[in-house]
Protein backbone atom coordinates (compact mmCIF):
# COMPACT_ATOMS: atom_id res chain seq x y z
CA UNK A 1 0.00 0.00 0.00
CA UNK A 2 1.03 3.60 -0.54
CA UNK A 3 1.28 6.02 2.38
CA UNK A 4 -2.01 7.62 1.35
CA UNK A 5 -3.70 4.21 1.23
CA UNK A 6 -2.35 3.30 4.67
CA UNK A 7 -3.56 6.56 6.20
CA UNK A 8 -6.96 6.16 4.55
CA UNK A 9 -7.22 2.59 5.87
CA UNK A 10 -6.68 3.70 9.47
CA UNK A 11 -9.21 6.52 9.16
CA UNK A 12 -11.80 4.39 7.36
CA UNK A 13 -11.50 1.54 9.87
CA UNK A 14 -12.08 3.89 12.78
CA UNK A 15 -14.93 5.74 11.08
CA UNK A 16 -16.73 2.48 10.28
CA UNK A 17 -16.30 1.27 13.86
CA UNK A 18 -17.50 4.51 15.42
CA UNK A 19 -20.62 4.46 13.25
CA UNK A 20 -21.57 1.11 14.77
CA UNK A 21 -21.02 1.93 18.44
CA UNK A 22 -24.05 1.22 20.62
CA UNK A 23 -25.41 4.02 22.78
CA UNK A 24 -25.64 3.51 26.55
CA UNK A 25 -25.98 5.57 29.69
CA UNK A 26 -22.39 6.82 30.31
CA UNK A 27 -20.66 5.56 33.44
CA UNK A 28 -19.24 9.03 34.15
CA UNK A 29 -22.60 10.75 33.84
CA UNK A 30 -24.02 13.00 31.12
CA UNK A 31 -21.86 16.07 31.78
CA UNK A 32 -19.06 16.87 29.26
CA UNK A 33 -15.75 15.07 29.71
CA UNK A 34 -12.49 15.80 27.85
CA UNK A 35 -9.55 13.36 27.78
CA UNK A 36 -6.51 15.56 27.12
CA UNK A 37 -4.06 12.64 26.79
CA UNK A 38 -5.02 9.91 24.34
CA UNK A 39 -3.18 7.80 21.74
CA UNK A 40 -3.98 5.94 18.54
CA UNK A 41 -2.07 3.38 16.47
CA UNK A 42 -1.73 2.61 12.77
CA UNK A 43 -0.74 -0.02 10.24
CA UNK A 44 3.02 0.67 10.60
CA UNK A 45 3.07 0.31 14.39
CA UNK A 46 4.44 -2.90 15.94
CA UNK A 47 0.88 -3.80 17.00
CA UNK A 48 -0.82 -6.13 14.58
CA UNK A 49 -4.07 -5.41 16.40
CA UNK A 50 -3.87 -1.65 15.84
CA UNK A 51 -7.40 -1.42 14.46
CA UNK A 52 -8.89 -3.28 17.44
CA UNK A 53 -6.97 -1.08 19.89
CA UNK A 54 -8.24 2.11 18.22
CA UNK A 55 -11.82 0.87 18.27
CA UNK A 56 -11.46 -0.27 21.88
CA UNK A 57 -10.56 3.28 22.88
CA UNK A 58 -13.58 4.68 21.11
CA UNK A 59 -15.83 1.97 22.54
CA UNK A 60 -14.57 2.58 26.07
CA UNK A 61 -14.88 6.32 25.55
CA UNK A 62 -18.53 5.98 24.57
CA UNK A 63 -19.24 3.77 27.58
CA UNK A 64 -17.44 6.11 30.00
CA UNK A 65 -18.91 9.24 28.44
CA UNK A 66 -15.83 10.90 26.91
CA UNK A 67 -16.94 13.89 24.86
CA UNK A 68 -13.55 14.47 23.23
CA UNK A 69 -10.29 12.50 22.93
CA UNK A 70 -7.31 14.83 22.34
CA UNK A 71 -4.79 12.40 20.88
CA UNK A 72 -1.39 11.89 19.31
CA UNK A 73 0.48 9.23 17.37
CA UNK A 74 4.15 8.89 18.33
CA UNK A 75 5.73 8.23 14.95
CA UNK A 76 5.68 4.53 14.13
CA UNK A 77 5.76 3.55 17.83
CA UNK A 78 9.33 2.29 17.52
CA UNK A 79 8.88 0.25 14.34
CA UNK A 80 11.24 2.21 12.06
CA UNK A 81 12.65 4.79 14.49
CA UNK A 82 12.64 4.95 18.31
CA UNK A 83 9.32 5.88 19.92
CA UNK A 84 10.91 8.72 21.89
CA UNK A 85 13.24 9.81 19.08
CA UNK A 86 11.13 9.52 15.93
CA UNK A 87 12.66 10.45 12.59
CA UNK A 88 11.19 13.42 10.72
CA UNK A 89 9.57 11.05 8.21
CA UNK A 90 7.99 9.01 11.02
CA UNK A 91 6.81 12.17 12.78
CA UNK A 92 5.12 13.36 9.60
CA UNK A 93 3.56 9.96 8.95
CA UNK A 94 2.21 9.69 12.50
CA UNK A 95 0.75 13.19 12.32
CA UNK A 96 -0.84 12.43 8.95
CA UNK A 97 -2.56 9.43 10.54
CA UNK A 98 -3.64 11.46 13.57
CA UNK A 99 -5.14 14.23 11.46
CA UNK A 100 -6.97 11.64 9.35
CA UNK A 101 -8.40 10.00 12.48
CA UNK A 102 -9.61 13.39 13.73
CA UNK A 103 -11.31 13.97 10.38
CA UNK A 104 -12.87 10.50 10.55
CA UNK A 105 -14.36 11.17 14.00
CA UNK A 106 -14.96 14.94 13.90
CA UNK A 107 -17.35 14.97 16.87
CA UNK A 108 -15.13 12.91 19.17
CA UNK A 109 -11.41 13.31 18.33
CA UNK A 110 -9.00 16.23 18.19
CA UNK A 111 -5.31 16.03 17.24
CA UNK A 112 -1.97 17.05 18.72
CA UNK A 113 0.97 17.79 16.43
CA UNK A 114 3.76 15.50 17.62
CA UNK A 115 7.28 16.85 17.06
CA UNK A 116 10.86 15.88 17.85
CA UNK A 117 12.76 19.03 18.93
CA UNK A 118 16.07 17.49 17.86
CA UNK A 119 14.99 18.46 14.33
CA UNK A 120 14.13 22.12 15.03
CA UNK A 121 13.16 23.34 11.55
CA UNK A 122 11.06 20.26 10.86
CA UNK A 123 9.37 20.63 14.26
CA UNK A 124 8.33 24.25 13.63
CA UNK A 125 7.18 23.51 10.09
CA UNK A 126 5.24 20.46 11.28
CA UNK A 127 3.40 22.46 13.94
CA UNK A 128 2.32 25.00 11.32
CA UNK A 129 1.30 22.26 8.87
CA UNK A 130 -0.68 20.31 11.45
CA UNK A 131 -2.47 23.39 12.80
CA UNK A 132 -3.55 24.13 9.23
CA UNK A 133 -4.87 20.55 9.19
CA UNK A 134 -6.85 20.98 12.40
CA UNK A 135 -4.40 20.19 15.24
CA UNK A 136 -5.12 22.04 18.49
CA UNK A 137 -1.98 21.36 20.56
CA UNK A 138 1.62 20.13 20.55
CA UNK A 139 2.85 16.77 21.88
CA UNK A 140 6.44 16.40 23.08
CA UNK A 141 7.64 12.93 24.03
CA UNK A 142 10.95 12.21 25.77
CA UNK A 143 13.08 13.29 22.82
CA UNK A 144 14.99 16.04 24.64
CA UNK A 145 15.09 17.19 28.26
CA UNK A 146 12.27 19.62 28.91
CA UNK A 147 14.57 22.46 29.98
CA UNK A 148 16.87 22.18 26.94
CA UNK A 149 17.16 25.41 24.88
CA UNK A 150 16.17 23.42 21.78
CA UNK A 151 12.59 23.52 23.08
CA UNK A 152 12.45 27.32 23.33
CA UNK A 153 11.43 28.02 19.74
CA UNK A 154 8.72 25.35 19.93
CA UNK A 155 7.41 26.75 23.20
CA UNK A 156 7.44 30.29 21.82
CA UNK A 157 5.55 29.27 18.67
CA UNK A 158 2.99 27.35 20.72
CA UNK A 159 2.44 30.42 22.89
CA UNK A 160 1.98 32.65 19.85
CA UNK A 161 -0.53 30.21 18.34
CA UNK A 162 -2.39 29.60 21.60
CA UNK A 163 -1.50 25.89 21.59
CA UNK A 164 -0.91 24.00 24.85
CA UNK A 165 2.07 21.64 24.98
CA UNK A 166 1.59 18.15 26.41
CA UNK A 167 5.01 17.00 27.64
CA UNK A 168 5.89 13.44 28.69
CA UNK A 169 7.10 13.56 32.31
CA UNK A 170 8.46 11.08 34.83
CA UNK A 171 7.44 12.03 38.36
CA UNK A 172 10.93 12.79 39.73
CA UNK A 173 13.59 11.42 37.41
CA UNK A 174 16.13 9.60 39.59
CA UNK A 175 18.20 8.16 36.73
CA UNK A 176 18.55 8.14 32.97
CA UNK A 177 16.38 5.74 30.99
CA UNK A 178 17.49 3.97 27.80
CA UNK A 179 16.20 5.27 24.48
CA UNK A 180 14.62 8.42 25.95
CA UNK A 181 15.47 11.81 27.43
CA UNK A 182 13.13 11.48 30.41
CA UNK A 183 12.26 14.75 32.15
CA UNK A 184 10.66 15.51 35.48
CA UNK A 185 8.55 18.34 36.86
CA UNK A 186 11.53 20.50 37.79
CA UNK A 187 12.83 20.44 34.23
CA UNK A 188 9.42 21.21 32.74
CA UNK A 189 9.04 23.95 35.33
CA UNK A 190 12.20 25.65 34.10
CA UNK A 191 10.86 25.66 30.54
CA UNK A 192 7.47 26.95 31.70
CA UNK A 193 9.13 29.75 33.66
CA UNK A 194 10.93 30.87 30.50
CA UNK A 195 7.65 30.90 28.54
CA UNK A 196 4.91 32.24 30.84
CA UNK A 197 2.55 32.88 27.88
CA UNK A 198 2.59 29.19 26.90
CA UNK A 199 0.45 26.61 28.67
CA UNK A 200 2.02 23.28 29.50
CA UNK A 201 0.29 20.00 30.34
CA UNK A 202 2.46 17.91 32.65
CA UNK A 203 1.73 14.33 31.62
CA UNK A 204 0.40 11.48 33.72
CA UNK A 205 0.95 12.28 37.41
CA UNK A 206 -0.31 8.71 37.90
CA UNK A 207 2.32 7.30 35.56
CA UNK A 208 4.72 6.18 38.28
CA UNK A 209 7.23 7.91 40.51
CA UNK A 210 7.12 10.53 43.25
CA UNK A 211 4.23 12.78 42.23
CA UNK A 212 4.59 14.81 45.45
CA UNK A 213 7.99 15.93 44.15
CA UNK A 214 6.22 17.08 40.98
CA UNK A 215 3.55 18.99 42.87
CA UNK A 216 6.17 20.94 44.81
CA UNK A 217 8.14 21.67 41.61
CA UNK A 218 5.28 23.29 39.70
CA UNK A 219 2.94 24.59 42.40
CA UNK A 220 3.89 28.23 41.81
CA UNK A 221 3.80 28.07 38.00
CA UNK A 222 0.28 29.05 36.86
CA UNK A 223 0.91 27.99 33.23
CA UNK A 224 1.56 24.33 34.18
CA UNK A 225 -1.51 22.08 34.36
CA UNK A 226 -1.47 18.56 35.79
CA UNK A 227 -2.78 15.73 33.64
CA UNK A 228 -4.29 13.08 35.95
CA UNK A 229 -3.70 10.12 33.63
CA UNK A 230 -1.55 7.06 34.20
CA UNK A 231 -2.23 3.65 35.67
CA UNK A 232 -1.48 4.72 39.27
CA UNK A 233 -4.46 5.38 41.52
CA UNK A 234 -2.66 5.84 44.85
CA UNK A 235 -4.57 7.02 47.89
CA UNK A 236 -3.69 10.68 48.43
CA UNK A 237 -2.48 11.31 44.86
CA UNK A 238 -5.43 13.47 43.88
CA UNK A 239 -5.68 15.13 47.29
CA UNK A 240 -2.05 16.23 46.93
CA UNK A 241 -2.60 17.53 43.41
CA UNK A 242 -5.62 19.52 44.52
CA UNK A 243 -3.75 20.99 47.48
CA UNK A 244 -0.78 21.95 45.30
CA UNK A 245 -2.43 23.61 42.31
CA UNK A 246 -6.18 23.80 43.02
CA UNK A 247 -9.04 22.53 40.84
CA UNK A 248 -8.44 25.04 38.02
CA UNK A 249 -5.11 23.47 37.04
CA UNK A 250 -6.19 19.83 36.97
CA UNK A 251 -7.07 18.09 33.69
CA UNK A 252 -8.82 14.75 33.47
CA UNK A 253 -7.07 12.29 31.16
CA UNK A 254 -6.54 8.58 30.55
CA UNK A 255 -3.39 7.99 28.44
CA UNK A 256 -3.43 4.26 27.61
CA UNK A 257 -5.38 2.83 30.56
CA UNK A 258 -8.88 4.22 30.31
CA UNK A 259 -10.19 2.17 33.22
CA UNK A 260 -7.84 3.97 35.62
CA UNK A 261 -8.97 7.27 34.12
CA UNK A 262 -12.50 6.35 35.15
CA UNK A 263 -11.25 5.27 38.58
CA UNK A 264 -9.57 8.64 39.15
CA UNK A 265 -12.67 10.46 38.02
CA UNK A 266 -14.64 8.53 40.63
CA UNK A 267 -12.02 9.51 43.21
CA UNK A 268 -12.17 13.19 42.19
CA UNK A 269 -15.91 13.09 42.83
CA UNK A 270 -15.27 12.18 46.48
CA UNK A 271 -12.96 15.14 47.23
CA UNK A 272 -15.76 17.54 48.11
CA UNK A 273 -15.42 19.78 45.07
CA UNK A 274 -18.21 22.15 44.14
CA UNK A 275 -20.15 21.44 40.96
CA UNK A 276 -18.23 24.25 39.22
CA UNK A 277 -14.84 22.90 40.31
CA UNK A 278 -15.75 19.36 39.26
CA UNK A 279 -16.83 20.67 35.86
CA UNK A 280 -13.49 22.49 35.65
CA UNK A 281 -11.58 19.22 36.06
CA UNK A 282 -13.90 17.32 33.71
CA UNK A 283 -13.84 19.76 30.78
CA UNK A 284 -13.75 23.50 31.49
CA UNK A 285 -10.03 23.72 32.18
CA UNK A 286 -9.32 21.92 28.91
CA UNK A 287 -11.69 24.17 27.00
CA UNK A 288 -9.93 27.21 28.47
CA UNK A 289 -6.34 26.25 27.52
CA UNK A 290 -6.95 24.91 24.01
CA UNK A 291 -7.80 27.30 21.16
CA UNK A 292 -11.25 28.82 21.21
CA UNK A 293 -13.80 26.55 19.56
CA UNK A 294 -11.58 23.47 19.78
CA UNK A 295 -14.44 21.45 21.29
CA UNK A 296 -17.69 22.05 19.49
CA UNK A 297 -20.44 22.98 21.93
CA UNK A 298 -18.11 23.47 24.93
CA UNK A 299 -17.42 27.05 25.97
CA UNK A 300 -15.41 27.72 29.15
Amino acid sequence: MTVVEEVDLVARTLADGVAGLPSASPLAGPEPLVDVHAHFYHVRSPRGDWAAVNLARMRAGERIGVSWHVASVLGTWGHTSPTYFPSPDDVTYGNDVMLAIARAAPRRVRAYATVNPNFPRHALDEIARCVDGGAIGVKLAASRRADDPLLDDIAALAGERGLPILHHIWQWRRRDWPMQEASDGEELGRLAARHPRTRFILAHVGGGGDYMHTYHAVAELPNVFLDLSGSGVDRGMLDGALAAVGPRRLLWACDVTMETGLAKLRAVETLGLSADDLAAVRWRNAASIFPAGAFEGLTP
